[in-house]
């Protein structure tokens, strides 16, 4: 205590900021003029802070809360002095101890790793100097559409957005890059609008346009392409965690295809955002609600579900509904809810009760957790009508035949209150009979089953025959099942299931004095006054005007479509540990506008392309590189490799294989033999299609949750929501783009379409490269690839063989007039062209 209250009463005899250290006070004399809360200090004391004096009670030292203003002004338990004592920076504890070099009483604690740079150690002293002002978090408040900024390069401006990144820029006495030449603009276009690139005649056209309104033509133009649909479908589908599968060992099919192409027909009608957020999220609780309706609740359907023998329904069920909160958490509100499954969030305002009052919204669906096979109830029948009637007859009826063996099992196996059938001591004597297949109510059992229950008690008792009744009625209904069509979708149980705070995320591990109802964190805006709060209502109020999370989230991540990184870096954390804004303001405009036009995505999209920064070109300085290595300034347009989805649909378009169908079952293209065998133990066999199947887009590809399709990389597992494109760069990406059966067959297709269109040696190339690039090559890249030419002629006219493999890669028909070493010379130089860094980066 002594050695505190010296150094304490030393620092208050300095008094001044030049006797503080050297390093320090040379940070000091470089700060902002005004050290802003959200900006400069928020993020310190969140990263350093909060994991000891932040929100979670459980976790908080010495009853300090930094995140709270009271309690970080406040005097400390049984001291004379505060954390903090605005405007007295040398009478706050918290600047006495960022100072100290005494390890019992230096923070962050030596031990924890955490340390403080002498700048951070700067900004908080003048923070404390100018008066400690504590600030909502940023993302917490309503956004603001402000007033465009003035700019002195007026003639760069294109529209709005223009006015925040040229006003930025021009603080840092930076200019933009000119604008792309056009060869780059409409194959960035084509790319980011629809997923595929130009064709020539498209290039011919674009450039032979010489009228003012060329360019919004042709975005027009795309933005209204069924095309559309299809490229921001796949981006949602990651959203989404969609895929043909339940994941987990057995991994069984399941029909949500249906909702796919209902994600499709959204995006191509250009359905309002909010629209298209209720829908998904409570489309099955909207008055009067349509197949399309219920249909689009598949979206909290598309989790994985597990029926591994041995699993336990309510953990299954439970988890389930753990994915759906934080889904919910990371799509619309950017918030790492997970954290406060266990326990209150160590960094944001969102407490453990908090997140199981969001929990109670998704926890009132009928789906049981338990069950066998792909589709799980609740689930929407799609098929002829007279189908529809006759399985939703079978299965009311088989529901009330489940009340009457539970029932009957009561009597038949007696056991105490509430315990499985499996428990009685008459179940456990039966000989013969695994009493593990009793251990769930008989709602929950599979056909297979009451199969072998049906055939172990052979209906000597009315228990026997009901069984078989059961087993009988399970088939027939699994035969009208294989001719229509079901899709996972969400219901609302009749009565309500009680919620309550589960200790540790245990799903057998209730506080049963903690019961929870529905609401929305406190952090955030309230639901309306008397409004029936149900899982609609929670809907509505994420795309409310007054919920400031959801069009930031949504505008951020859309952002980041179009230059790689969103405004916000972190596009799945908007709490207090992820990043800052880059223009703030430009971010709020955007939000707010989106609402104002009635969350209308193609004209977000419209106003992101028709900017001047948008069309920027990529060339950049050393000088730039060296200031802004992530063009956070967007100074210049980002380069950016394509999506390994959209590779593949390049490859298939260039080549003219690609079949433009919209929806659709999943197909299932080429793919290396024995992948789906060793991820199944050998249980699942790949069954290849042919014909047309294989040359659909990379949309339509039938997805293996525990084995996505080989020809991806760096593509989201589907396993949970994704919002973030993984960008890596390993030999094993182009060892996939030379060799897949796909690029192989794209390659020599194209070449060979070529060769019987074109004469000349050189005509040919030129057609391939620009083909593939969207631009004539220079001489010099000619020449090399001519002089390649001749190398590989050489060499497959010497190995005939070799020639015959190239030629032969896929099913797509040969053409036998053509010269077979000459024909697989003109596939490699097409698979190179394929493979240049131009072809695989949006430029």
């Amino acid at each position: 205590m002594k050695k505190f209250l010296f150094i304490f009463l030393g620092l208050v005899f300095l008094g001044c900021n030049s006797k503080l250290p050297d390093t320090i006070n040379s940070e000091y004399k470089n700060l902002p003029k005004v050290v802003d809360f959200n900006f400069h200090i928020r993020p310190i004391l969140s990263d350093r802070c909060f994991h000891c004096h932040g929100p979670d009670e459980n976790a908080r030292a010495a009853d300090l809360r930094l995140d709270v203003r009271e309690s970080a002004i406040a005097l400390l338990k049984d001291k004379e002095i505060s954390a903090i004592h605005p405007n007295k920076p040398w009478e706050s504890d918290l600047v006495n101890r960022i100072l100290s070099h005494d390890d019992e009483l230096i923070m962050p604690p030596s031990d924890s790793k955490l340390e403080l740079t002498s700048r951070e150690k700067a900004l908080l002293i003048k923070w404390i100097e100018q008066g400690a002002e504590w600030k909502e978090h940023w993302a917490f408040t309503a956004p603001i559409k402000a007033t465009l900024p003035e700019v002195k390069n007026t003639e760069w401006v294109k529209n709005e957005l223009d006015y925040f990144v040229l006003n930025n820029l021009e603080s840092k006495n930076l200019n933009p890059s000119p604008e792309a030449n056009k060869e780059t603009l409409i194959r960035r276009l084509f790319f980011d609008l629809i997923g595929l690139p130009p064709s020539i005649k498209d290039i011919q056209a674009f450039k032979n346009d010489t009228s003012e309104r060329a360019y919004e033509n042709l975005v027009d133009r795309l933005l209204n392409s069924p095309r559309y649909g299809e490229r921001w479908a796949w981006e949602w589908l990651d959203v989404a965690r969609y895929a043909d599968t339940n994941g987990f060992q057995g991994d069984f099919t399941r029909d949500m295809w249906p909702w796919r192409d209902w994600v499709i027909k959204a995006f191509n009608s250009n359905m309002p955002y909010d629209d298209f957020t209720i829908r998904q999220l409570a489309g099955d609780l909207i008055p009067d609600a349509t197949q399309d309706d219920v249909l689009a609740s598949a979206f909290n359907r598309n989790h994985p579900y597990n029926t591994e023998g041995g699993t336990i329904p309510e953990e299954t069920r439970v988890v389930n509904v753990f994915d759906r909160v934080e889904t919910t958490g990371t799509v619309w509100l950017g918030l790492t809810l997970e954290c406060a499954r266990c326990h209150d969030h160590k960094f944001d305002a969102i407490s453990q009760k908090e997140y199981y009052q969001l929990f109670d919204y998704f926890n009132q669906t009928s789906e049981e957790g338990g069950g066998w096979g792909g589709n799980q109830a609740p689930l929407l029948n799609i098929g002829e009508e007279h189908q529809v009637k006759e399985i939703e007859k079978i299965q009311a009826y088989i529901e009330k035949l489940y009340n009457e063996v539970d029932k009957t099992e009561l009597v038949k196996f007696p056991r105490e209150k509430g315990k499985p059938t499996s428990e009685s001591k008459k179940a456990k004597d039966l000989n013969g009979l695994d009493p593990r297949i009793l251990a769930r109510p008989a709602k929950l059992r599979a056909k297979n089953q009451y199969k072998r229950l049906s055939k172990y008690f052979k209906q000597k008792d009315e228990y026997g025959k009901l069984i078989k009744n059961v087993f009988d009625l399970k088939t027939e209904y699994d035969e009208l099942a294989s001719s229509i069509t079901q899709v996972m979708v969400m219901d609302n149980l009749k009565e309500q299931r009680n919620t309550y705070v589960l200790n540790r995320g245990g799903y057998d591990n209730p506080r049963l004095d903690e019961q929870v109802y529905m609401n929305t964190p406190k952090a955030l805006p309230k639901l309306p006054i008397d409004i029936k709060n149900n899982r609609l209502a929670l809907a509505k109020w994420l795309v409310s005007r007054e919920q400031p999370l959801t069009s930031r989230v949504t505008v951020n991540r859309y952002w980041q479509a179009f230059f790689g990184n969103g405004i916000v870096k972190t596009v799945d954390d908007f709490g207090v540990q992820g990043e800052l804004p880059t223009h703030p303001k430009l971010l709020d405009w955007l939000s707010r506008d989106f609402q104002d036009n009635h969350w209308d995505l193609k004209a977000l999209f419209k106003k992101i392309v028709m900017s001047a920064t948008y069309r920027q070109s990529s060339k950049v300085s050393s000088y730039i590189l060296e200031l802004d290595p992530e063009n956070k300034l967007l100074s210049h347009a980002s380069r950016v490799r394509l999506p390994s989805w959209m590779l593949r649909d390049q490859a298939l378009f260039t080549s003219g294989l690609l079949v433009d169908s919209l929806g659709g079952k999943p197909v299932r293209p080429y793919q290396p033999s024995g992948i789906w065998e060793e991820a199944s133990f050998g249980k699942i066999k790949y069954k290849q299609d042919h014909g047309d199947a294989l040359y659909r887009r990379t949309l339509y590809t039938f997805w293996r949750r525990i084995v996505g399709p080989t020809v991806l990389f760096d593509n989201s597992t589907r396993q949970k929501s994704a919002v973030k494109a993984m960008r890596t760069n390993t030999p094993l990406h182009a060892l996939n783009t030379l060799n897949d059966i796909t690029y192989l067959e794209a390659s020599r297709v194209l070449a060979a379409k070529v060769m019987k269109q074109k004469n000349s040696i050189e005509d040919r190339i030129v057609y391939i490269f620009k083909k593939i690039t969207s631009r004539t090559p220079k001489k010099q890249e000619l020449d090399i690839l001519k002089n390649r030419l001749e190398r590989l002629k050489e060499e497959y006219n010497g190995n005939l063989r070799e020639a015959e493999k190239i030629i032969h890669a896929g099913e797509y028909l040969i053409d036998e007039e053509l010269d077979v070493s000459e024909l697989a010379s003109y596939a490699v130089i097409t698979s190179m062209i394929l493979n240049l860094d131009e072809t695989i980066t949006r430029q």
